[in-house]
């Protein structure tokens, strides 16, 4: 089952001992949350000068590395960028998220993609992340809320 989140809340940071044999260790955690904050505030700079063509640019042209990710790569993934999304100075958008975790899964060897979809009445724009047909990073219904307008 893949990770998802709907509510985020501050949990509990320490790792318990059916993370750590699932692949979860201090170091690796520490360093990849680090990597996921980074890449939330390399996308917040594209927002906040309101470049979302640069964005979408460097999402885009992320490469998907050759590395094999492990069985775990992707839960873990989605789970720190959702922890680095909590300790964030600000309110982190969907956008910056989604990009994020899209050029995060790429680096670890999952092909992901970053969907962008909109919804006419009331008018809402949203953006999420799939990997193998699946929503990985939100609720697994959101392209029957959405109407799909680009995929990354």
């Amino acid at each position: 089952m893949h990770y998802t989140s709907s509510h985020l809340t501050k949990p509990d940071v320490a790792l318990g001992e059916q993370q750590i044999s699932a692949g979860y260790s201090v170091t690796t955690n520490s360093s990849l949350f680090v990597r996921a904050y980074s890449k939330l505030l390399r996308f917040d700079r594209y927002l906040v000068r309101r470049d979302f063509a640069g964005l979408y640019r460097a999402v885009r042209t992320a490469p998907c590395t050759q590395k094999s990710a492990d069985a775990n790569a992707m839960d873990r993934i989605c789970h720190t960028v959702d922890l680095a999304c909590i300790w964030y100075w600000k309110e982190v958008l969907c956008l910056q998220r989604s990009a994020a975790t899209t050029c995060l899964l790429r680096n670890f060897g999952i092909p992901a993609r970053m969907i962008l979809g909109v919804q006419q009445t009331p008018f809402r724009a949203h953006a999420w992340v799939e990997a193998g047909g699946q929503v990985i990073n939100d609720r697994q219904y959101m392209r029957d809320l959405y109407k799909v307008i680009d995929i990354c």
